[in-house]
């Protein structure tokens, strides 16, 4: 059974930086894409950074240079290390993994398939 799990969310001050976990579970994460998404109250959920197999990856534009995304296929863990927060980046954070095994990454939501459950930051002074 497939399963993601975010951890790391958490209210930190403008300008701070956190760390998001997301531990994958049920499949071999090293087959797959993984995307990070956010979704702010009243706002579409949008996408953030994706990581490819190879471990390359996009951003939005919203986030780049301040966002970067890794993974360690052994832990079977993707990270999204945030700095230079900004009020703007409060949201709930969700990873997911891509529907397709071996195909690139994207940061439209309709491209992945499994979901973990969410974890809140809030930048906030």
């Amino acid at each position: 059974q497939v399963q993601l799990v975010e951890s790391g969310g958490a209210l930190v001050q403008p300008g701070g930086s956190l760390r998001l976990s997301c531990a994958a579970s049920g499949f071999t994460l090293d087959d797959y894409s993984i995307g990070w998404f956010r979704q702010a109250p009243g706002k579409e959920r949008e996408g953030v950074s994706c990581i490819r197999r190879d471990g390359t990856s996009t951003y939005a534009d919203s986030v780049k240079g301040r966002f970067t995304i890794s993974r360690d296929n052994a832990k079977s863990t993707v990270y999204l290390q945030m700095n230079s927060l900004k009020p703007e980046d409060t949201a709930a954070y969700y990873c997911a993994k891509r529907s397709l095994r071996g195909v690139g990454c994207s940061l439209i939501q309709y491209h992945y398939n499994n979901w973990g459950q969410g974890t809140q930051v809030t930048v906030s002074s």
